[in-house]
């Protein structure tokens, strides 16, 4: 039985890749650029996710012959959904049942939460496989020849 199948390493992989460049970036941006803070988040933020889009759809799940268009507007809405609603919950329940631990248990709590629920949502919604429907030999006319 494996633990992990490829495609979950390959996410996990683009998960650390894009987690790095909002981080680096987020650093760069706000200590060395001298951006406000809300400025240098928003840029760094989103260059994860368009780093995310891209590995996700072509690493992780290969997706390059779907509708681009449509999996980028499902990728942020259930990016987004995630990270403020999915996310947010899990930290206020987290928090309401265990008040007295640090604030990071509820996020990391949030985070693993919201990990799950993107991978799920990008393999069975954003990226989808979708099967070739066989095409049925269709005899001729008036029976076989």
């Amino acid at each position: 039985m494996k633990l992990l199948t490829a495609q979950q390493i390959r996410f996990g992989v683009v998960g650390i890749a894009n987690t790095l460049v909002d981080a680096v970036g987020f650093a760069l941006l706000y200590s060395s650029v001298g951006l406000p803070l809300f400025v240098a988040n928003l840029c760094s933020t989103t260059a994860g996710m368009l780093l995310s889009f891209v590995l996700n759809r072509n690493f992780t799940f290969r997706a390059q012959d779907g509708d681009v268009r449509k999996q980028v507007v499902l990728f942020f809405a259930s990016t987004a959904f995630g990270l403020w609603v999915v996310q947010a919950a899990v930290i206020f329940a987290v928090g309401s049942l265990l008040p007295h631990v640090t604030v990071l248990v509820p996020k990391f709590a949030g985070i693993a939460v919201g990990l799950v629920w993107n991978y799920v949502l990008y393999q069975k919604v954003v990226f989808r496989q979708r099967t070739a429907v066989p095409v049925a030999a269709t005899e001729p006319p008036g029976g076989t020849v």
